[in-house]
Formats: structure tokens, sequence, C-alpha cells
């Protein structure tokens, strides 16, 4: 597998990076928690492109992003653990779940995807269909 790097934010003010800024671990920039939770979802869909470096980073920016966040600081909060487990644990709770056929009419990500790689790669789609035009 290819690395390739974690792409900034480019909506700091909503999404998972605004949700992540008044998270318990405030004290942490949010820039490192943007790097953490982008670099643990590539491992998990083993991203290999930056296609889908830029379909994590629109999704993490998307109202999907911060519903992750919450997610996220739920596990922080709810179960008492720190950054990196409850990242892992929310990311293992969106690749448990699949797609539905409503999500797949509405959305066009195919039904039966784990849900968080089915978001991902429709965001990378998204952004190789609008930078083709």
């Amino acid at each position: 597998m290819t690395t390739h790097a974690c792409l900034p934010s480019r909506n700091e003010d909503y999404g998972f990076f605004r949700t992540l800024t008044v998270c318990p671990e405030r004290d942490r920039r949010s820039a490192e928690i943007w790097t953490l939770a982008s670099r643990l979802i590539a491992e998990t869909i083993r991203a290999d492109s930056e296609d889908e470096m830029i379909g994590i980073r629109d999704f993490l920016d998307s109202r999907m992003g911060r519903h992750f966040a919450d997610d996220v600081v739920g596990n922080m909060t709810g179960c008492n653990i720190e950054l990196e487990p409850a990242i892992a644990a929310a990311i293992r709770r969106w690749q448990g779940w699949r797609i539905d056929r409503a999500t797949e009419r509405s959305d066009g990500i195919p039904a039966g995807l784990p849900y968080l790689t089915g978001w991902v790669q429709h965001f990378a789609v998204t952004a190789a269909m609008e930078n083709a035009e």
C-alpha cells in the first residue's frame, strides 16, 4: 500500500475539525487530531490513492464528518477512553454498519458497503467528478 499524506481540512468551521475543537482534549491541537483520524481511517479502508485521501478529507469536512466526530467525543466521555482508542472505536462502529438501499438511492453509494468506506468513496468520486468538469 502506498502511503499518501493526510490532507488538511478545508472547512475548519464545520465537520470533524470544528467538533473536535470542543472535545475534552482541547489542549491537543486540532490539526494533530485531524491527522490522527485521517491516518487511522486511511489505514482501515486501505487508502492507496490521492483520490481516497481527498475522500477522507471531504468526508471529515462534511456533515457526516461532524457525526463521526460526535461518535468519537461520545466514546471519550461516555466510555472514558483516550483520543486514539476513541477514534478507533468510532471507525470500528462505522465499518460495522452497512450502506442501506435508501442511501444507495439517495446518494449512489452501493448498498452493502461498510458505512465509513462507502462515504469516503462517495466523497472521493464526487471530488473526482468535480475536478473533471
